[in-house]
């Protein structure tokens, strides 16, 4: 076997999914889902083939000739409490593709199911959430980010509900015995007050970017290629569009300082208070907390980010969890060149002095195993949800920043446009960028020591503290704070929340509760 990952089952010496068509029965009273799979490979294949699961019952596994004959398949017994439970096929010679038929766990990782009494339509409401590594609890598949695949996707909902998806809509119709392909019964999949959601994916995409919703979803649009979904009805809405009203003059940002945007449209679905991240980069279909609606725009920060993905993360993605930073760090560059043209550099400045306050408690975190502390961390048999931090954002920024200041702005941004270009749809490794870096800015080698930058533990020497009025002013007065003075209600009448935060994360640890 030559893995491809430490996170996936995946042999790096058989071919790979390239395309998977999806059909899923949600069953919301059980927190399931029943579903098949057609999995086209991208090469012909005999013999064993593994593919991730994690808490999947796997029914049957057919060929898809005229004639389907079953795949003989096995589950491993016991799963790892990392990477899950492998599937073995047995392909028949030359296979190209093969049928699975299967149901979800109600405790699959990648799922949250909300009952009614927990929304705010008082509708019941499903979200996946398949970063880092829990696509494989929705589907048998090589989930790998080094493994990118397309998809069409059919969600069997009821009635009353809407769905959304990471891919492009396609059609709301009713559904058809032929659709399911074996997920469950024609009875079950053509019962009155059942409606399909039809979609398709046809740019590759890294498994872990596989998402759906589905729940009592409403909407607003934003621009010609921009809508805000919310379940929570009007006011959530009319709440969301005015906190995101600008994200169409970001996209525009974005494509001047980075290239064409690839996936037509940059539409932003704002979840229920459970959704654990502050946002989740789905290409298509952002997801997003609702605690990013502030009232003054500021949330735009996180979208500024998530749109950045869409250069850095979703056209290139790290081959695997150990590259992590050639996501999340390019990604936190990219999302404050974006904030510094949309609302100026003291507040790009601001979400950098946050960002180096933020990299220093990571320290503090991991000082008793400083391997997470790298930018290529190794990470077989760690679980990435464990150790995620913000060290591939920071100090991926910071590398990028160093090499922006050796280099300069203009050649920088060249250099950015190019690796976009070269790698758009790829899956690749920090020895590639660095391959990729040294063949186009020759002797930076020789003026930044890449190697500690890469594999060193810590904050490298030449990182640098942003250096802006604002920040310098905040991180003053809460320098005062230590020997009792706090600001006055002038030095603190136009703080937003980021100022705030700044200001919080800069006190000292050991405070007196008078002063509190």
């Amino acid at each position: 076997m030559a893995p491809v990952d430490p996170h996936s089952y995946t042999d790096g010496a058989h071919p790979v999914t390239a395309k998977a068509d999806l059909a899923f029965y949600l069953d919301f009273a059980a927190s399931t889902i029943h579903a098949s799979a057609l999995l086209t490979l991208s090469a012909p294949h005999s013999g064993d083939l593994l593919l991730d699961t994690r808490t999947l019952n796997v029914h049957s596994a057919f060929t898809t000739s005229d004639q389907p004959a079953p795949i003989p398949f096995s589950l491993a017994d016991a799963a790892d409490p990392v990477l899950g439970s492998a599937l073995t096929l047995t392909l028949p010679p030359d296979t190209t593709s093969f049928l699975l038929t299967f149901s979800t766990s109600p405790a699959a990782s990648a799922l949250q199911w909300l009952s009614p009494p927990q929304t705010a339509s008082a509708l019941p409401f499903v979200f996946s959430q398949c970063q880092s590594i829990h696509a494989r609890s929705i589907f048998p598949c090589h989930d790998t980010p080094a493994a990118r695949i397309t998809f069409s996707l059919l969600l069997n909902i009821p009635t009353q509900l809407s769905a959304v998806a990471a891919a492009r809509h396609v059609s709301r119709r009713d559904p058809l015995p032929s659709d399911h392909r074996g997920a469950c019964d024609d009875a079950l999949w053509c019962a009155p007050g059942r409606i399909v959601e039809e979609f398709e994916m046809e740019q590759s995409v890294p498994p872990y970017l596989f998402a759906f919703a589905a729940g009592g979803i409403g909407f607003r649009d934003l621009g010609p290629r921009t809508r805000v979904y919310a379940e929570g009805g009007d006011k959530v809405l009319d709440e969301a569009a005015r906190e995101f009203a600008g994200v169409e003059e970001m996209v525009k940002v974005g494509e001047e300082l980075f290239g064409p945007y690839e996936w037509e449209r940059f539409d932003l679905l704002v979840l229920p208070p459970s959704f654990p991240y502050g946002g989740m980069e789905n290409p298509r279909m952002v997801f997003l907390t609702p605690t990013v609606i502030k009232g003054d725009a500021a949330g735009a920060q996180v979208v500024a980010h998530e749109l950045a993905h869409s250069w850095t993360g979703n056209l290139i993605t790290n081959k695997t969890n150990e590259d992590f930073w050639l996501n999340e760090g390019f990604t936190t560059y990219a999302e404050r060149r974006i904030v510094e043209v949309v609302q100026g550099e003291e507040r790009a400045a601001l979400n950098m002095g946050i960002g180096w306050r933020g990299l220093n408690r990571m320290m503090e975190r991991f000082k008793d195993n400083m391997e997470f502390t790298k930018l290529k961390p190794k990470m077989g048999g760690i679980d990435p949800d464990d150790v995620y931090s913000e060290v591939p954002y920071e100090k991926g920024f910071q590398f990028l920043w160093r090499i922006e200041r050796q280099i300069g702005r203009p050649a920088f941004d060249e250099f950015l446009k190019k690796y976009i270009a070269t790698f758009k749809f790829q899956s690749i490794d920090t020895e590639r960028f660095l391959e990729f870096l040294k063949a186009n800015v020759p002797g930076i080698e020789n003026q930044i020591d890449l190697q500690l930058w890469i594999e060193g533990t810590g904050i490298p020497p030449d990182a640098m503290e942003p250096d802006s009025a604002i920040y310098k002013n905040i991180c003053s007065l809460a320098a005062e704070f230590k020997s009792g003075k706090l600001p006055s209600e002038d030095e603190v009448a136009d703080w937003n929340g980021q100022e705030w935060e700044l200001y919080l994360e800069n006190l000292p640890t050991d405070v007196e509760a008078s002063q509190v």
